[in-house]
C-alpha cells in the first residue's frame, strides 16, 4: 500500500503545478489514508465482508497522467515566479478538480454494475486476454516515472531496489524473534516472517537511514536530491492536526473526454478485484464468495470511488492484492483485524505530520521503489493469464499486438499531443486522452480481438475450474455462506 499512497502526490504533483515543497502534498496523502481506512470499513463490514484493504489505485493514475497532459492543463511558463499562495493554489485545484469530476462520475459505472448485479454478463466479454494486456501497461506505462525519479541518484536507487529484491526474495523465509512474546506450545518467543510482509517499508526505511547518514556527513552536497532535509520545509509547514473533506479543493468539473478515460481505469480496477476476492476467499480459509456478495463488494468499490473523488485523492481505490498475500504470510486472515488497520488509517490520516514524513522521502529511493512496485503491477496482470492457452498461436498474437500497439501508440501520442484535429474541442480530447492511455488501447484491442478473432472456451480461459459459489449453494450445510451474509437483510438484497 505504501507504493500507490506515495505515488500519487509523487507522480501527479508536477502535473499539477504543485510547488515542490507544496504541503499540500502531504494533505494529499493523508487525504488518501483517510479515504481508504473508510473504504476498507465500508468493504469488510457491508461488502463481500472479506479481510481485504482497500487502496490507492494505479490505473487511476495513468489516466490522470493522460488527461494532465492536454494542452489546457500545461503548467504557466511563468509558474516559479507566481508568490502569491492563493493564485498558485487555484492553479492546481482547477487541475485536480477535473481529475475529481472525472473519478466521480467514471465510478458510477461500478456502482451500477454492482447495484444491478450485471457483474457475471459483463465478465462474458471482459475476458483475461482483454484484461490482462490493460494491467500490464498499468505498470508499463509508468517506466518513465520510475527512470525520472531513479535518475537523481541512481546509487542510491539501485540500492533501494537490492535491498527490496533481497528483503522480498532472499530473505523471504527468515522469521525474527519478536521480544516480550512467546510460543505457548514451546515456551520460546514468536518469530514473525517481517522480511516478507514488509519488504517495501523496510527496503525504503534502511536506504533512507544511509541517505541520512550521508546528508549529516555531507557526503551529499547541499542541494543534492538524496539528501534526507530537502524536504523539511514540507514537514514544518504541515499542520499537526487535519480533518479531510469532501470538495475540499473546490467543486469538481466534468469533461467528456476525461471520464471515458477514467472508465477505462474502473473496468480494470474491477475485473482485478473479482479475482482478488476469490483469491482472498481461499487464502483465508473461506467459502468461494456467491454472487451476491461479488455484486455487493463491487457496488461498495464504486461508492468508495466516489468518495475518492468528492475528498480529492487523485485516484481512486481498489481492493490491494498485497495484503492478500500478506494474509498468506502471517495466516491472520480476521475481519476484525482488517476493520482495525481501515480505523489505524484514518487515525493516521488525521495526523497532518505522517504524509509529510511520506512526502520528504528522497526523490531516488522513490524512484528505485516504482522500479519495482511497477515491475510487479505489470506482472501482475501477466499473471491473469494462468488458464489461457499460451500454446495457441491467435492468443499469442492478441496479447502481443495488444500490449506493443497500446505502448506504441500512446508514447506517439504523447509526443504529438495536437495532431487529432476532427473540427471539435471535445472529440479532439476525447480521442486525445483515450489514446494517451496505453491501459485503454490495450484492453479495447484485446477486447476486441478476442470476442471476434475464432476461439474456444478452453483457448480463451473461460472454461469453468473451480466452481464458484451460488446463491443456490447457501442452503447446503456444509457451505452455507455465513462469511458474507449481512445480519438481518441479506436475504432481501441478494442480487
Amino acid at each position: 500500500m505504501a507504493g500507490s499512497t506515495v505515488a500519487t502526490p509523487v507522480i501527479l504533483g508536477p502535473l499539477l503545478c504543485m510547488a515542490p515543497d507544496d504541503p499540500n502534498k502531504a494533505n494529499l496523502i493523508s487525504t488518501i489514508m483517510f479515504v481508504s481506512g473508510a473504504a476498507t470499513l465500508l468493504q469488510s463490514t457491508f461488502g463481500t465482508r472479506l479481510p481485504i484493504i482497500q487502496g490507492g489505485s494505479f490505473s487511476f493514475i495513468v489516466v490522470a497522467i493522460a488527461i494532465l497532459s492536454q494542452p489546457e492543463f500545461k503548467c504557466p511558463t511563468n509558474l516559479d515566479k507566481i508568490t502569491d499562495e492563493k493564485e498558485r493554489e487555484e492553479i492546481w485545484q482547477i487541475r485536480i478538480r477535473e481529475i475529481q469530476g472525472a473519478i466521480i462520475v467514471a465510478s458510477l459505472l461500478e456502482v451500477f454494475i454492482g447495484l444491478f448485479g450485471i457483474v457475471g454478463k459483463i465478465l462474458k466479454y471482459i475476458t483475461p486476454m482483454a484484461v490482462a494486456p490493460a494491467i500490464t501497461m498499468i505498470g508499463l506505462s509508468l517506466f518513465k516515472k520510475s527512470a525520472e525519479y531513479s535518475s537523481r541518484n541512481w546509487y542510491i536507487a539501485i540500492l533501494t531496489i537490492l535491498l527490496i529484491v533481497v528483503f522480498s526474495q532472499y530473505c523471504m523465509n527468515v522469521k525474527l524473534p519478536i521480544p516480550f512474546t512467546k510460543d505457548l506450545t514451546t515456551g520460546k518467543l514468536i518469530r514473525y516472517p517481517v522480511f516478507q510482509v514488509f519488504p517495501v517499508l523496510l527496503g525504503m526505511g534502511v536506504a533512507w537511514l544511509i541517505c541520512y547518514i550521508m546528508t549529516v556527513t555531507n557526503v551529499f552536497e547541499p542541494g543534492n536530491r538524496s539528501r534526507t532535509d530537502v524536504n523539511l520545509k514540507i514537514i514544518s509547514n504541515t499542520l499537526w492536526f487535519r480533518f479531510p473533506y469532501p470538495f475540499q479543493w473546490g467543486i469538481p468539473t466534468v469533461s467528456l473526454g476525461a471520464v471515458l478515460g477514467m472508465m477505462a481505469g474502473v473496468i480494470a480496477g474491477t475485473v482485478e478485484s473479482i479475482g482478488d476476492y476469490n483469491a482472498c476467499a481461499r487464502i483465508s480459509g473461506a467459502e468461494p464468495p456467491p454472487v451476491h456478495a461479488i455484486n455487493r463488494g463491487i457496488f461498495i468499490e464504486g461508492i468508495g470511488c466516489v468518495v475518492s473523488g468528492m475528498f480529492g485523492t487523485g485516484t481512486g481505490t481498489t481492493s490491494l492484492s498485497q495484503n492478500i498475500g500478506a494474509i498468506g504470510i502471517s495466516k491472520v486472515g480476521s475481519r476484525r483485524v482488517i476493520q482495525a488497520s481501515g480505523l489505524i488509517m484514518i487515525v493516521f490520516a488525521l495526523i497532518g505530520k505522517v504524509g509529510a514524513v511520506f512526502v520528504s522521502i528522497p526523490e531516488p529511493i522513490i524512484g528505485g521503489t516504482f522500479c519495482v512496485v511497477f515491475a510487479t503491477v505489470a506482472a501482475v496482470g501477466l499473471s491473469n493469464l494462468q488458464q489461457v492457452d499460451l500454446n495457441s498461436s491467435r492468443n499469442i498474437f492478441v496479447i502481443g499486438f495488444s500490449i506493443f500497439f497500446g505502448l506504441t501508440i500512446s508514447q506517439w501520442m504523447e509526443a504529438n499531443s495536437g495532431i487529432i484535429n476532427t473540427g471539435s474541442e471535445t472529440l479532439d480530447q476525447i480521442f486525445t486522452i483515450l489514446l494517451k492511455t496505453g491501459m485503454f488501447v490495450s484492453f479495447f484491442l484485446g477486447f476486441v480481438l478476442d470476442n471476434t478473432i475464432p476461439g474456444t472456451l478452453v483457448e480463451r480461459g473461460l472454461a469453468p475450474t473451480t466452481p464458484q459459489s451460488t446463491d443456490d449453494q447457501e442452503n447446503d450445510p456444509e457451505n452455507d455462506g455465513k462469511s458474507y451474509k449481512l445480519p438481518f437483510v441479506t436475504d432481501f438484497i441478494k442480487r
